[in-house]
């Protein structure tokens, strides 16, 4: 289990733990970031992700991605 900001580019993994406090946790699950969903980065800029979950593109922080496990 790693951090998703260490996973490489365009590899599809599962979540397997999202962490944080309840805010950022309700945060990122109302963002589709589920335990046993799937997660792929699409591109990395300064730190910040830009990631394909459920079909959709969304940018999290560099905090953000540390808090989901993959």
């Amino acid at each position: 289990m790693m951090p998703l900001m260490l996973a490489d580019v365009g590899e599809e993994n599962i979540i397997k733990r999202v962490g944080g406090s309840q805010e950022m946790k309700k945060h990122l699950e109302d963002m589709g970031f589920v335990v046993g969903g799937t997660v792929s980065i699409v591109s990395e800029i300064n730190g910040n992700l830009i990631v394909n979950v459920k079909d959709t593109r969304v940018a999290v922080s560099r905090e953000m991605a540390g808090k989901i496990m993959v």
